[in-house]
This record gives structure tokens, sequence and C-alpha cells, in this order.
């Protein structure tokens, strides 16, 4: 099934709403469908056309960063040496995560609301685990830590970069790769 393109007004209408759902994001402000209506000055209906649920804007105005981690997790599994391909993705996926609020709730949901958002995260799972088999394999991870345990914890580095004193910008960021370089070195295996 294909869908047809908006037309001009729509079109304008959708990037109003996303580019309004964004700022929301950045501000820390929640979703209120209602609320971005009325700064987009557009109609209730007319938001609830384009996004039924406030999740849905969100994993919208989610998603350039998400297909930009996917992109990185490609370029990072075309890397030879496997110790610098999971490092640098991980710290890629810190850094997006610090920098993009609309990041952290998307990947910390249950449930997405939209197939794109559910297709790029197992995406993104799958290209980790096969990061970490890659490093488990040339004998350079701790083969005990799985990608079960690597989730949480990485989990555990962004939210305690988000409750350092420097929890806002640049400081979130350089304090998430710090956690992450205390984290990789304890995953990383010596070598004989």
């Amino acid at each position: 099934m294909t869908t047809a393109p908006l037309r001009k007004d729509a079109a304008r209408n959708w990037h109003r709403i996303v580019e309004i759902g964004r700022r929301f994001a950045d501000e820390g402000t929640p979703i209120q469908l209602n609320d971005v209506a009325r700064a987009a000055e557009v109609g209730v209906a007319t938001v609830y056309r384009h996004f039924p649920t406030p999740e849905a804007l969100l994993e919208t105005v989610a998603t350039p960063g998400l297909e930009a981690l996917v992109a990185h997790a490609e370029r990072a599994l075309a890397e030879d040496d496997p110790w610098v391909a999971l490092r640098d993705f991980l710290l890629a996926s810190v850094d997006a995560q610090a920098t993009d609020p609309a990041l952290p709730p998307v990947f910390a949901a249950p449930v997405n609301a939209l197939p794109s958002t559910i297709g790029s995260k197992r995406q993104l799972i799958d290209m980790f685990g096969q990061l970490l088999d890659r490093a488990h394999d040339a004998g350079v991870a701790d083969p005990e830590v799985t990608k079960a345990d690597m989730l949480p914890l990485m989990c555990g580095v962004m939210f305690a970069a988000g409750v350092h004193q420097d929890a806002d910008g640049p400081g979130r960021a350089a304090t998430a790769r710090r956690y992450l370089t205390v984290l990789l070195e304890g995953l990383r295996k010596a070598s004989a």
C-alpha cells in the first residue's frame, strides 16, 4: 500500500507540527497535542489527523536521531577493529541521547506508536549485539558481559549523566562519555 503525497497545505502543517514538537522536546516540555496545536496555530483535529498520540509525534521528532544511530552502527560494523567499532558506536549512542532530548523517552518506552520506531530500535539492538559479539569473538570484551547486561548498564550511564550537576547540554554529554568510559574499561578484556 502506498501513501499519497500530502497536499502542500497539509505538508506545511505536518512540518510545522513536527517543528513545534521538536521545540517542546528540546525545552523538556511534555508533548500535549492540544498545546502543540495552539503553538503551531493549527486546529486540534489537524494535529490528531497527523499524529494520533503524543508518542507518535515524539517518535517522529526522534526519527532523524534514530536514523543517524542506525547509520553509525552500519559504519561501525564495517570497522576492522572490533573494540574500536563497539566503543565508537556506544560513544555515539550516549552523545545522541545526551544531546537529543527526544531520544531517551523513545528508547525507554516499552511500547512504540510507529512501526518505523519499532524497526529502528530492533535494528539498533541487533547491530549492537553483532558489535558486542565481534568484540567477544576477538577476545577484547569480557565474554561474561552479555547484550542483556549492557542494555540496562547503558540506561544507567544515561540516568547517572542526567542527575549529575552538569546535566544540561554539553555538560551532560561530557559526563555521559566519562561514565561510559568507566563502563568500557570494565568491559574491556586485558590482552593476555
